[in-house]
């Protein structure tokens, strides 16, 4: 099948009371405009193009970024209704022979299988025209679907130009159209702008073909899969859906979500079986959460990729980072971007690590920072570790051995690099010009200092100021007082 995908996504979206363009707005972690673009290219649909408006060039280079030269974008200078935006396509589009799919921007939870149906369904059935309707218990916004006595689809009226009996038909257009490319053009020159808008309605499709004694092919479709976002309000509602669907798919892949209305995944990531996801966590992006894993309450995984058997405790924060099997993290453990953590490695209780990498069998568990580093297997990292890695104008590398022992409240100040075997003993301070040899001992911390008496000596000249401040307190004239200094 020959088939080209149209995507409007135009709209000035005034309704959303922003300054970014509607479509940039994110549902399930993805501009909304991805949805029908990836729905397009999901049926081989070739070309892609999507017409652009408010903010084009924003919009034009997020979908350069995402797709590359797979979709093209065509300019709408001005927004004058949904045939004209169709209009502006046509140089685009120039060439094309076939069956072209009309999606709305706005319209995220369109499944493929009906867009689909209602391509092969107008291309079976030999008619220039199919359109996606639902029957809706308030259509207030859609336009109708009125048919003549036989139940042939005739019209389509909008709703700022029906009647009341009009109004009361239930059966809405929802914007989805299959079109014949021949028919599409041919019949937008007849379209006209003598409407209560003022604007060049592409539903007006529909009379032209019937007019013309074709058959309108109509395909119901779930109302829900075609709800729309106009504002603030309506992209809640469907962000609520989404999160169902996809708490939904992933419980029946084998996913334990203990609480689903209170864990929030984006449609983009992949979970593996048997993996257990406690209430309140918040998996973001592309992330990708291998099987047996265990994601404990209130964690939030962004952009990170987590193989098997990985344990995440409550309330831990992974950005961009990479984890190997076996892991723990946490609780209260921090992965910023390009951490990576090895095989049964262990980060704990507010332990921060930024573009570092533990390697296989290395444990931090305490109150550390570990940034711009390479720790060595096996190393032990002791409690409040910190690398300096910034000098106040550059970063600067760490480099750790195998089977290093850190005592606690070590600085390791970069550049810096520490042999395998190594012990730094608890409180010192390395920097790179110390030549330390494998295996050794290295403690910089001075010798300790013992006064006997000290504490009397102390509680002592203490009580002596108390009693000379009182002493002067009296030696003042009457009806005075000694100035607190």
């Amino acid at each position: 099948m020959n088939l080209a995908a149209l995507i409007l996504a135009a709209g000035l979206g005034t309704r959303m009371k922003s300054d970014r363009a509607k479509v940039l707005h994110e549902l399930g972690g993805k501009p909304l405009a991805a949805y029908p673009v990836e729905l397009a290219l999901s049926l081989k649909a070739k070309p892609v193009v999507v017409v652009v408006g408010r903010q084009a060039e924003t919009v034009s280079a997020l979908l350069a970024d995402r797709y590359g030269d797979a979709v093209r974008t065509a300019l709408q200078k001005e927004q004058l209704g949904t045939g004209h935006a169709v209009m502006a396509a046509e140089s685009a589009l120039r060439g094309f022979s076939g069956t072209v799919a009309i999606l709305s921007g706005d319209a995220p939870l369109l499944a493929r299988e009906t867009v689909a149906a209602l391509v092969r369904q107008t291309v079976r059935r030999k008619s220039p025209l199919g359109i996606l309707i639902s029957t809706l218990d308030d259509p207030t916004g859609y336009g109708r679907v009125l048919r003549d006595p036989s139940g042939r689809v005739r019209r389509v009226v909008e709703q700022k130009d029906a009647s009341a009996d009009e109004l009361a038909v239930r059966e809405a257009n929802m914007g989805v159209y299959a079109v014949q490319a021949k028919f599409l053009f041919a019949a937008l020159k007849r379209i006209g702008r003598d409407n209560a808008q003022g604007e060049y309605y592409l539903p007006d499709l529909v009379r032209l073909a019937a007019e013309a004694g074709h058959e309108v092919v109509a395909v119901e479709a779930p109302g829900e899969e075609t709800l729309g976002v106009n504002d603030r309000r309506q992209l809640a509602q469907l962000e609520k859906i989404l999160q169902r669907r996809t708490n939904e798919r992933l419980m029946a892949a084998g996913v334990t979500i203990r609480d689903p209305e209170t864990t929030w995944i984006d449609a983009g990531a992949k979970i593996g079986r048997d993996t257990v996801i406690e209430p309140f966590c918040r998996i973001a992006g592309e992330s990708e959460i291998g099987e047996n894993c265990a994601i404990g309450m209130g964690s939030v995984i962004d952009g990170a990729r987590l193989a098997d058997n990985v344990e995440v405790k409550p309330y831990s924060v992974l950005e961009d980072s990479r984890v190997e099997a076996g892991a723990i993290l946490g609780p209260f453990a921090h992965l910023r971007q390009g951490a990576q953590i090895g095989a049964g490695c262990h980060v704990g209780n507010y332990v921060e690590v930024k573009k570092s990498a533990l390697m296989a069998g290395a444990k931090a568990n305490h109150l550390s920072y570990i940034g711009d580093a390479v720790i060595g297997a096996r190393t032990n990292v002791g409690a409040g570790t910190i690398t300096c890695n910034y000098d106040g104008y550059d970063k600067h590398r760490t480099i750790v051995g195998d089977d290093v022992l850190i005592g606690s409240d070590t600085q390791l100040i970069a550049p810096v690099s520490v042999p395998d075997r190594v012990v730094l003993g608890a409180g010192t301070s390395l920097t790179g010009k110390v030549e330390v040899p494998p295996g050794a001992l290295v403690v910089t911390r001075p010798a300790a200092v013992v006064v006997p008496g000290f504490r009397d000596r102390l509680e002592k000249r203490a009580l002596a100021a108390k009693a000379e401040k009182a002493r002067a307190g009296k030696a003042a004239p009457k009806g005075k007082r000694a100035r607190k200094k």
